[in-house]
């Protein structure tokens, strides 16, 4: 969501900030712009409504030139999406990007045109360049109008100005919208993500809550909330550069899905041995937290939230603690009790969520025994503000429908769960083996699911021209349903819904019909029976299914049951197994109805803002 790149060098820094989008667009947007200051003290100011690309185009065409600079992709909050709304934004002498959501913005609003500023957009943004501006003409320096600026500004923000008559720097302010600084030689950056930048440099500094930064091209100032000087760590990304590369694939997201057996192998990587998880692997201190565990409450959104869901089975069938999963953006807003000897654990790809980041935040006040996250991104957000983290190593996703972080927080939440059942003498050492050699043969048995993509390129047809799809599941196989109607409905934009199998005779049979697609996850377990008889109910009513089931469960079809037989797998990692097939029929299906998959509309990829 959104995207920032900052640049002071001596060279022209228009290529760098465009290419820096490019590598952004990925979070989703519907807008870029870019300002530099030229030679002669001028802001040349370009923006664009579309792609990156479109901008691109017009900075060539303008011969936009200068060492000093910034840029943006913005995803419309305050405002339709607009040349007009897009940023940079300007005031006078002063330009503006901004990342997040500005509370207050009407009121300051209100007071800023008493003083006789005219807005030009409809966007929260433009409030902080009066205020920049107006704070700018009574304040030595630049970093201290935008400390004032701060301090009236009432949300969430990643902000970065530019004044025209300073072009030797550029200052940033963070407060929930994450700000990362590249140090160069003879030059420095700045933006919203390190990926932006890694066509430039691997020297990364994060800005923490509260955070206002001076950059120019020899030096990096950074001061606290409290506005005294700090040092924040300066550390070497080991990103993969070419994760902006699709190489054979079509889409980002295609090329993630097959990347999984890869992610899977990364994220078991020196946390499993022939029998056994490695629990000291897991985090600083987890052998002592996990050993103390009674419960687990875990916050998350989205993709995320549904993996929390289906490893809830797990947590209390395998290892005996209760848990508990909530939707962020709820259990901030509501009076909750914090259970005995309770871990909370928050799931998410980008690290920067803004609900659970709050959520975490607020948790940590409550009495939490301890906080730990499982994240994809090193040096984000909620790595650096949990007590510990388990990295799941997927690589840098791209695609704004989320798969293989998906399977890689199952397999770490697997792991967690094998980890506490023993330290809990919950699990014997044979069983113990028995899941470590069940999660060593996942990879394969990836492989052996994504087999499956020219049938099921085949069997995306029949819903070209459908509009409603429903999907079933018991047990952990009905959060495996969240997920593939929430894929379904993320990047082909048709209406779908995930129910618990045995809740369609309360209410849902009423929508089964011919034009209703039914999707059934079908493994061989112990309510296998149980959802036989479920999917009789579908049949006896004219519905059309879709049964994606192990090889072993004895189903037949017929021209109203199309069956999908899947190779079997062990139950303890057929949950992980049985989601590859379903991202590939939301991907097929995307394709067929011709959508955008790897940037979807009104979507983006980190959700910064609430």
């Amino acid at each position: 969501m959104c995207g920032i790149v900052g640049a002071v060098a001596q060279r022209d820094v228009a290529e760098i900030l465009v290419e820096g989008l490019r590598r952004l667009e990925y979070r989703g947007y519907d807008s870029a712009g870019v300002a530099v200051v030229d030679a002669d003290l001028e802001l040349k100011r370009v923006r664009r409504l579309g792609k990156v690309q479109e901008l691109a185009d017009a900075v060539d065409a303008q011969d936009v030139t200068g060492g000093t600079g910034i840029a943006h992709t913005r995803w419309a909050t305050h405002g339709e999406p607009s040349e007009a709304n897009a940023h940079p934004h300007v005031s006078g002498d002063i330009a503006v990007v901004h990342n997040g959501i500005i509370e207050n913005h009407e009121e300051l609003r209100a007071t800023l045109q008493e003083r006789g500023y005219v807005f030009q957009s409809q966007t929260d943004t433009e409030v902080i360049a009066h205020l920049v501006e107006w704070e700018r003409r009574t304040s030595e320096t630049l970093v201290e109008a935008l400390q004032k600026t701060a301090a009236q500004l009432d949300g969430a923000y990643g902000t970065v100005v530019v004044d025209r008559k300073d072009p030797s720097r550029i200052v940033a302010a963070r407060s929930g919208s994450p700000i990362v600084i590249g140090f160069g030689v003879g030059e420095n950056f700045l933006a919203s993500d390190q990926l932006a930048l890694l066509s430039v440099t691997r020297r990364f500094m994060y800005l923490e809550e509260g955070d206002v930064a001076e950059i120019t091209r020899r030096d990096v100032k950074v001061l606290d909330v409290d506005g005294n000087p700090v040092e924040r760590e300066i550390t070497e990304s080991n990103a993969e550069h070419d994760a902006g590369d699709k190489g054979q694939y079509r889409h980002f997201m295609q090329k993630e899905i097959f990347e999984q057996p890869r992610a899977l192998i990364n994220t078991m990587e020196g946390r499993v041995t022939d029998k056994a998880v490695v629990t000291e692997a897991i985090g600083v201190n987890a052998v002592d937290i996990l050993k103390k565990v009674e419960h687990v409450q875990i916050i998350a959104c989205g993709t995320s939230y549904n993996s929390g869901m289906a490893a809830r089975y797990w947590f209390e069938s395998i290892a005996g603690v209760s848990c508990d999963v909530e939707i962020a953006s709820e259990f901030r807003y509501r009076d909750f009790v914090v259970r005995p000897n309770s871990l909370l654990v928050t799931l998410s790809q980008s690290g920067e969520t803004a609900d659970t980041l709050a959520a975490l935040r607020l948790a940590k006040e409550k009495g939490y025994m301890s906080a730990m996250t499982i994240c994809n991104v090193a040096g984000s957000s909620l790595v650096r503000e949990s007590d510990f983290a388990f990295m799941t190593r997927a690589g840098t996703e791209i695609g704004v429908a989320s798969t293989k972080a998906f399977t890689t927080q199952l397999a770490a939440m697997l792991m967690m769960v094998v980890s506490i059942a023993r330290l809990q003498d919950r699990m014997t050492e044979e069983r113990e083996a028995e899941i470590v050699k069940s999660l060593h043969e996942l990879p394969a048995n990836i492989e052996k699911a994504l087999a499956f993509d020219k049938e099921i390129e085949a069997l995306a047809t029949d819903f070209a021209d459908k509009h409603h799809t429903l999907f079933l599941g018991r047990g952990e196989y009905y959060p495996i349903a969240m997920e593939a109607s929430l894929k379904l409905k993320e990047i082909s934009y048709i209406h779908a819904e995930a129910y618990a199998a045995g809740e369609l005779k309360h209410g849902p049979l009423a929508l089964i019909d011919a034009d209703m697609p039914v999707v059934v996850v079908a493994p061989t377990n112990d309510l296998l029976e149980k959802l036989k008889s479920n999917i009789e109910e579908v049949r006896a009513r004219g519905g059309l299914l879709y049964v994606f089931a192990d090889e072993k469960a004895g189903f037949e079809g017929d021209e109203n049951m199309k069956i999908i037989q899947m190779p079997h797998v062990d139950d303890i990692i057929a949950p992980i197994y049985y989601t590859v097939p379903m991202q590939l029929l939301s991907y097929h299906v995307a394709l067929i109805k011709g959508t955008d998959v790897d940037q979807p509309r009104n979507l983006a990829k980190a959700v910064t803002v609430e």
